[in-house]
């Protein structure tokens, strides 16, 4: 059955079974529901979001779809809203239906429907969550006296200085005036790009890259300019011609687990990337989101760009929301002279202030022993969930490549067989009941490419990881794959 002809049908089946269930009654799960009617989980989805919006059936994570008690409210009929196309006639930024219509990101929002095993998505299971602490932490900040009060548009100190010494270390060159707290990793990146460049200029960007990266620059008018990556990290040979030809002053990177490929920058392009940057006068936006992922078998981490930086030309961002949970969405930016002027007047703009009840709560997690307690421990499950996932990918599909497993960050870079393509296989996947990242995501507009990114965070358990692949295999073998 056609996916897109056959939701009506299928809404109105789902109808019939809600009906038959009763008020209060458990839809069969999604699997069965797939199986039984031939669809696939991603139909199945968007029609109990149809049953959803209309009142007659709730969802509840980890239990299932029920009956509601109320009568659904009848279907409002569609206004003709084409006229907007037309307001929005010339303008190519934010399209339905281009690379700049940030469908990659609503892709890392998106859940799976019942049944389907999350190997995409980049946030921690709520298993690997520091939950408990989370709430010990919000409930301490909610009884402190002014958490209610309007937050200084940079942030509180406190959580300033926390971040100055944890990005520079106590004697480092960072200070806490030196550092702007932003609601989230995506927002501090959409605020720097905006800060540091006008409209129609271009940005350096690794290839491949975070999908929020090309967001953030296609939404600010920028041309990304990709420079390529090895197992070393950034060929930072190619900078000097890159910025000369494209006039670019803005270099976004992630030297450390860099995703997706998992590389780090090799000691010795760290000192040519910066004299890159400075030859070009140039500013390089440091994305060190991994940096509190980091496993237990790891050696002494690099210390990041910003911490050895006499000239101000490094603006590092490093969130709390990758280690600690999706809804902490507590980010720091730290830059110097000017360009941090620029910042905190686009973060004004953009944001106004992050709320303070929300900085309270992470300076009230950052500094109790309890966080420090989980990072330990999240570092081993890490550990243990990456060699599950590598030992998984030998056992069960031998043809699918695995690129480097580096002790950080949350996830594997893999090449598919060469008479296969990334759209193919995650297509197929999502039939078999698991949902993987399609390599053509990571990179500027293009067409598909041999390549897959595994999230081994996303998962309930290691188990479910190896079940997954399972999938995963049969999809490859489905579509033609030698696994």
């Amino acid at each position: 059955m056609n996916d897109d002809s056959s939701l009506a049908v299928v809404v109105g089946r789902l109808r019939t079974v809600a009906a038959s269930c009763g008020p209060g009654g458990r839809l069969p799960s999604s699997r069965i529901l797939v199986q039984r009617w031939g669809i696939s989980p991603v139909t199945l989805s968007r029609a109990v979001t149809v049953l959803m919006a209309e009142g007659m059936v709730i969802s509840r994570p980890g239990a299932g779809v029920f009956v509601t008690d109320r009568t659904p409210r009848p279907p409002v009929a569609a206004a003709d809203l084409s006229w907007q196309e037309d307001a929005f006639a010339g303008s190519n930024r934010l399209r339905p239906g281009t690379r700049t219509d940030t469908a990659a990101m609503l892709r890392m929002l998106w859940t799976p429907p019942d049944g389907v095993i999350d190997l995409s998505v980049g946030y921690l299971h709520e298993t690997l969550q520091p939950t408990k602490a989370l709430a010990d932490a919000m409930g301490r900040a909610g009884r402190r006296p002014g958490t209610w009060t309007r937050s200084p548009a940079e942030g509180i100190p406190e959580l300033r200085a926390w971040f100055a010494d944890d990005i520079g270390g106590r004697d480092g060159p960072i200070s806490a005036n030196d550092v702007l707290i932003s609601s989230g990793g995506q927002t501090a990146l959409v605020t720097a790009l905006r800060a540091l460049t006008e409209p129609g200029q271009s940005v350096l960007v690794e290839s491949p890259t975070y999908p929020g990266t090309l967001a953030a620059a296609a939404a600010a008018g920028l041309r990304s300019v990709p420079v390529p990556l090895d197992a070393d990290g950034l060929r930072v040979e190619l900078l000097a011609e890159s910025f000369a030809n494209s006039g670019a002053r803005v270099l976004v990177c992630q030297p450390l687990f860099h995703n997706p490929t998992g590389t780090v920058l090799a000691p010795d392009r760290r000192a040519r990337l910066m004299d890159a940057v400075r030859a070009a006068r140039a500013f390089v936006i440091e994305d060190d989101f991994t940096r509190r992922l980091v496993h237990d078998d790891a050696p002494d981490l690099p210390q990041p760009l910003a911490a050895d930086d006499p000239y101000g030309q490094v603006v590092h961002i490093r969130s709390l929301t990758k280690p600690t949970s999706p809804s902490l969405r507590v980010t720091a930016i730290t830059a110097r002279g000017p360009a941090y002027e620029r910042l905190r007047d686009a973060h004004v703009i953009n944001s106004f202030f992050v709320p303070r009840p929300l900085q309270e709560t992470a300076l009230e997690l950052m500094t109790s022993p309890a966080y420090a307690t989980h990072l330990r421990r999240l570092s081993t499950a890490l550990r243990v969930r990456r060699e599950t996932t590598v030992q998984a990918v030998a056992n069960r599909c031998p043809h699918l490549t695995l690129h480097a497993a580096r002790p950080g960050g949350y996830h594997l870079w893999a090449s598919l067989p060469e008479d296969l393509t990334d759209d193919q296989v995650v297509a197929e996947s999502l039939h078999q009941g698991v949902a993987i990242s399609a390599g053509s995501t990571y990179y500027p507009p293009g067409g598909p490419t041999r390549h897959l990114r595994l999230s081994y965070v996303s998962p309930a358990s290691t188990e479910e990881i190896a079940q997954g692949l399972d999938r995963l295999d049969q999809a490859l073998r489905l579509v033609g794959g030698a696994c």
